[in-house]
């Protein structure tokens, strides 16, 4: 489209005063001239006057399309006033500032809200109280249940995410408790960087979780203790706050949903858009290769090719564009021609090409299981009477961190990476079909049925699905976790310890992807007992969460017989 050259006004630190007095302030992008024009709003505790903040859409260059653009410093964060607590204030202040922005002199009174992570969460808090002026929304890579991915998965703690990163909003802390003593503000960021330097090699290990060194030496994040001391509970702050899920019943506000395979929100990301979906609202879903910060061709340590990065989709369009054509449609009635495309567009890994589906999931897609089997085989043939297989998980050796859809330090970067040196681990037992003779394509949900005996009273289960190369590369797709003791969270049971030696059933979530598994490639599947600091180690006492401190050794037992048949599902898609 042919763009005339435009005035841009800008005005900074833009105050609104919310329903319980506190000031909250925002950069304000638009048109220099007078006219009305529908608002784009994104709240963000992370710098309105800091490169994130215009890293997925340039408001200026949404202003050169028509739109003014509300950058807006959350509660407690940057000049906003307020203290910084996370998540419990963002859905009365964002619906106080949609009404905000939308009653604004130079607003037309619609307002659309993107943004990613956090930010995208801010969307989903003010949605879900159905504000009038909201008419669209763009949330990118974000959570609804805060047990799937934020503080917590599959009854484990996630405490590579949750302790960086509530330790990283320290700076924002100190910051502004320090604001008139500059001595003691060079001095508190000097040991707060320390904190994080050392957070990879030594404080992730601290022990107990309940009083976590390295952020009660550095006493700036009090939602993390809060958290702890009522692990996994919904109903608590903050996190009743930051639960979306069983919540977005009735809202209709159209929704272009935004994620990547290696994110650590995909789950979510998923779910939130098969929610609005099932509803009847308008929703689009768009999934790369990407992984929460890795936004390129290059994630991890594969190249998906130069269409898969976000900034040149598909040698079509970048993301910035994508979003301004979702809001022309429903903030200016313009024709798009958006909504004659398909819903669902999923990058496919392996082919490295993007598709366009009816829905998510697939509907063509066959759920077909792969069994564990004896000589560490994986088959579509169930297993008959075959002895177990063994090993030993030591919390005080416990399997690393490497790749995945992760959000850690940088001495655990995201993404896809070779696990060889994870799989030559003794604790780690790996499961391999035979070589493939064709292109075989998995795309959908993952779900691995685990039988197994452990000698603890609660311990944990780890699978991660694998791409091995002719070359016998090991390249992981996704993961999942399961702790013993919330093995039926799913079904809304009460946690509840093992009794050791008798075998349970347990199921792995782990989430989804779309790959090819190419000729000449075998799938495998990997199982083991922790995944640290991705999360925390189960020390194998059956103590509360975050209690204990001395780690106790587990006798793992994985049973894949006719009575026991372990098996991952994989949904298998046949072209036509």
């Amino acid at each position: 489209m042919s763009l005339q050259p435009v005035a841009v006004a800008v005005e900074l630190d833009v105050p609104m005063q919310l329903r319980d007095g506190i000031t909250l302030r925002a950069n304000v992008y638009r048109p220099a001239d007078d006219g009305r024009w529908p608002v784009l709003l994104t709240r963000l505790p992370y710098g309105k006057d800091l490169p994130l903040a215009s890293s997925l859409l340039d408001p200026v260059q949404a202003v050169r399309r028509g739109y003014v653009v509300i950058v807006q410093d959350t509660r407690g964060c940057g000049v906003s006033d307020g203290e910084w607590y996370p998540f419990v204030h963002e859905a009365q202040d964002g619906v106080d500032t949609i009404a905000w922005a939308a009653a604004l002199p130079f607003s037309d009174g619609q307002v659309g809200m993107y943004g990613a992570s956090y930010f995208s969460f801010t969307q989903w808090a003010a949605a879900v109280e159905r504000p009038p002026a909201l008419k669209a929304m763009v949330p990118f890579e974000t959570w609804r249940d805060p047990f799937n991915g934020v503080g917590g998965r599959g009854g484990a703690l996630e405490l590579g995410a949750t302790a960086s990163w509530h330790l990283g909003m320290g700076l924002n802390v100190l910051l502004r408790r320090h604001a008139q003593e500059p001595q003691a503000l060079a001095t508190a960021i000097r040991v707060l960087a320390d904190e994080m330097d050392q957070l990879g090699f030594a404080g992730y290990w601290s022990l107990p979780l309940n009083e976590f060194a390295p952020l009660r030496r550095q006493p700036v994040a009090p939602a993390y203790f809060d958290i702890l001391a009522n692990p996994l509970s919904h109903s608590a702050e903050p996190n009743a706050s930051a639960t979306i899920a069983g919540r977005q019943s009735g809202v209709q506000t159209p929704t272009l949903t935004i994620g990547g395979w290696y994110d650590i929100f995909l789950g979510d990301t998923l779910a939130n858009y098969q929610t609005m979906r099932s509803q009847g609202a308008p929703a689009k879903l768009l999934i790369g290769p990407w992984s929460h910060s890795a936004l390129g061709g290059l994630v991890g340590e594969r190249n998906f090719g130069y269409g898969a990065q976000s900034g040149f989709i598909d040698l079509q369009t970048n993301l910035q564009d994508l979003q301004l054509r979702w809001f022309d449609h429903w903030l200016k009635g313009a024709d798009t021609s958006l909504m004659d495309e398909p819903p669902v567009k999923i990058f496919v890994m392996g082919d490295n090409i993007w598709r366009a589906e009816a829905d998510w999931p697939l509907a063509r897609a066959e759920a077909v299981p792969y069994y564990l089997q004896a000589g560490n085989r994986l088959a579509p043939a169930a297993p008959g009477e075959e002895a177990p297989d063994y090993y030993v998980y030591d919390p005080a050796d416990p399997t690393p961190t490497r790749g995945g859809a992760t959000l850690l330090t940088p001495e655990f970067p995201s993404g896809p990476y070779d696990q060889r040196e994870i799989e030559a681990r003794a604790d780690v037992l790996v499961y391999t079909s035979d070589v493939l003779a064709e292109d075989l394509e998995v795309t959908g949900p993952l779900v691995v049925h685990l039988w197994a005996v452990s000698s603890a009273p609660d311990t944990d289960f780890v699978a991660r699905l694998n791409d091995v190369f002719p070359d016998g590369k090991s390249i992981n797709l996704s993961d999942g976790v399961v702790r013993a003791r919330s093995r039926n969270a799913a079904q809304g049971e009460t946690p509840s310890l093992i009794e050791p030696g008798r075998p349970y059933h347990y199921t792995i979530d782990l989430w989804a992807t779309s790959n090819v598994f190419l000729a000449g490639h075998r799938i495998r599947l990997q199982i083991t007992s922790s995944n640290f600091p991705r999360w925390d180690r189960n020390l194998n006492t059956g103590q509360p969460l975050g209690t204990d401190t001395e780690p106790a050794i587990a006798w793992q037992t994985i049973l894949h017989d006719a009575a026991h048949p372990s098996h991952i599902v994989l949904p298998l898609v046949r072209m036509p």
